[in-house]
């Protein structure tokens, strides 16, 4: 049984006659029902003969059918439209896990080429006859491209769903992958720029997806695991991208075969590549018959795709919470992502001859965080304190750069390994974080709007931190190049903690204790119906 809210009757501006209604004889009122003078039922809306208003249901002038609606005998109202889900039925497919574990590899592949130059920057130099800068660019292009296709690739989200988005982001990763293997002399590192720059417009395709397809496949109780899980992908694919290049590509002086070697890695990730694609086409549907909880299922019935998507970024900037966490996540990935680019160069200056320790601790770094990730998302799924887990997390992270800092020139390659181990274990396990916090800000608005100015917010501030580092390092050394990232980590945690934790998609959520998950089984089973038709003044 639904009580509506009082709210709502000034939205309800024509009433419509009651010569235009359909009642049915065996329709049975309850004389303890006062029908408000306001009230008016929607013409479109048609009296099942067998539904009869109990007395402890109150009619109130807020509660206007939507247009499309037709009462079901269980009192529940039951969205009408296309496609083949049934919106009152919330039920999870166990497909999902296959689909988010396809995502989070082909993702991984497309990471690994993003840092696979910049983890033997010294070796590319030589090879290429480029400068440090030059190849400082190859990884800066994955940032540098997503700013402009943020809002077209979003679009195409919203248009054509995530399994063309999924197929395209494969596709050309794919693509990218193959055009290198013909970059392999020293006079074409022109074609290498090509293939990366592929590899980045794929990324576009990638980044956003994290909290889109959490919310689309995963119930209420897995969003958080789920999302670090495919946001996991991405940070497996940077660390196996320090590790691998200085095992495959040893830092020789002989051209021919350092071309071997380069090879070797290129038809690897394009054979990995090729493979990704075609799982990506088996295995990837848009959505599954049925929403996973009753928050997707509400923002299925209040979709309409008549919506400006111009207003939809409007509302999102008018959003403070939402904007303060642009600016930090911004400025904690961005850090991030300076850090991972010149991290080769920064342990090079103070352990010459070390490129297989740097890539390894690149490794600790990424798997560190991956680990941390995974934990911060299983917490949040427990507890739901985003505000909270979100600034500690950030204060550590603050910590850890600090004594990475302090500790880098000590002489001691081991205690190198255990400050940045400790450091990427909050630094990179806040990327989750700020995803499913934008969510619970921002619902019931697109997972990918949210997520893609959050990536685009980090490209610009990876930009700018990877150029400006680079340059600190190249004139003052490695110390102030920290220390100019502690200053902005400084300033991210302080912003944090005026964040209000205004979490929307929680509250949606917890609108009715029916909401449990079920398998969902090859053939007919017993499924838990909710009510779908809620204002939007509950968002």
């Amino acid at each position: 049984m639904v009580n509506e809210g009082p709210n709502q009757q000034e939205r309800d501006d024509t009433p419509v006659p009651e010569s235009t209604l359909r009642a049915d004889p065996s329709v049975s009122t309850h004389p303890s029902v006062s029908a408000h003078p306001s009230v008016s039922i929607h013409p479109s809306v048609s009296a099942h003969p067998s539904v009869s208003i109990h007395p402890s249901v109150s009619v109130h002038p807020s509660s206007s059918a939507h247009p499309s609606a037709l009462a079901q005998p269980s009192g529940l109202v039951q969205p009408s439209g296309p496609g083949p889900e049934n919106l009152s039925v919330i039920k999870v497919s166990r497909r999902r896990w296959a689909v988010v574990l396809v995502f989070s590899c082909y993702s991984m592949c497309n990471a690994f080429q993003w840092i696979q130059y910049g983890s033997i920057n010294n070796i590319f130099m030589n090879f290429y006859g480029v400068s440090a800068f030059a190849i400082d660019w190859l990884s800066m292009c994955y940032m540098l491209t997503y700013i402009p296709l943020l809002l077209p690739v979003a679009w195409l989200l919203e248009k054509f769903g995530l399994r063309t988005i999924a197929l395209t982001g494969s596709a050309l990763n794919c693509l990218g992958a193959w055009v290198k293997l013909g970059s392999l002399q020293p006079h074409l590192f022109p074609v290498t720029v090509v293939g990366q720059v592929i590899c980045s417009v794929a990324q576009v395709f990638i980044l956003g997806m994290p909290s889109r397809l959490a919310s689309v496949w995963f119930g209420a109780n897995e969003v958080s695991t789920a999302c670090s899980v495919a946001v996991f992908g991405n940070q497996l694919g940077i660390a196996i991208g320090f590790l691998v290049p200085p095992v495959l590509v040893p830092n020789i002086k002989d051209r021919d075969k350092l071309a071997y070697h380069i090879s070797i890695m290129f038809y690897i990730i394009g054979g990995v590549a090729t493979l990704l694609f075609i799982l990506v086409i088996i295995v990837f549907k848009e959505k599954p018959k049925h929403p996973p909880s009753r928050a997707q299922s509400l923002s299925y019935a209040l979709a309409s795709p008549d919506a400006s998507y111009l207003s939809s970024i409007v509302r999102l900037f008018k959003n403070l919470n939402f904007v303060l966490l642009v600016i930090t996540y911004g400025l904690n990935a961005g850090a991030f992502y300076a850090l991972s680019t010149l991290l080769n160069r920064m342990v090079i200056l103070h352990y010459p001859g070390e490129e297989v320790n740097a890539g390894r601790i690149g490794l600790t770094i990424v798997i560190a965080g991956m680990l941390g990730a995974v934990i911060a998302g299983i917490w949040l799924d427990r507890s739901k304190t985003y505000k909270e887990t979100t600034l500690v997390v950030y204060i550590m992270t603050l910590v850890g750069m600090v004594v990475y800092t302090l500790t880098l020139n000590l002489g001691h390659l081991w205690v190198v390994f255990i400050t940045a181990g400790t450091m990427g274990f909050f630094m990179t396990g806040y990327l989750p974080l700020g995803f499913e916090f934008a969510v619970e800000l921002t619902y019931p608005e697109s997972e990918g709007m949210s997520s893609g100015l959050l990536n685009v917010s980090a490209q610009v501030f990876g930009i700018i931190f990877t150029i400006s580092q680079g340059q600190i390092i190249d004139n003052y050394g490695t110390m102030p190049g920290n220390i100019f990232l502690c200053v902005f980590l400084t300033l991210g945690a302080a912003l944090t903690a005026f964040i209000r934790a205004d979490l929307r998609r929680q509250k949606a959520n917890k609108e009715t204790p029916e909401n449990k998950l079920q398998e969902e089984e090859e053939e007919g089973s017993n499924t838990s119906k909710v009510p779908t038709a809620v204002s939007e003044d509950h968002l």
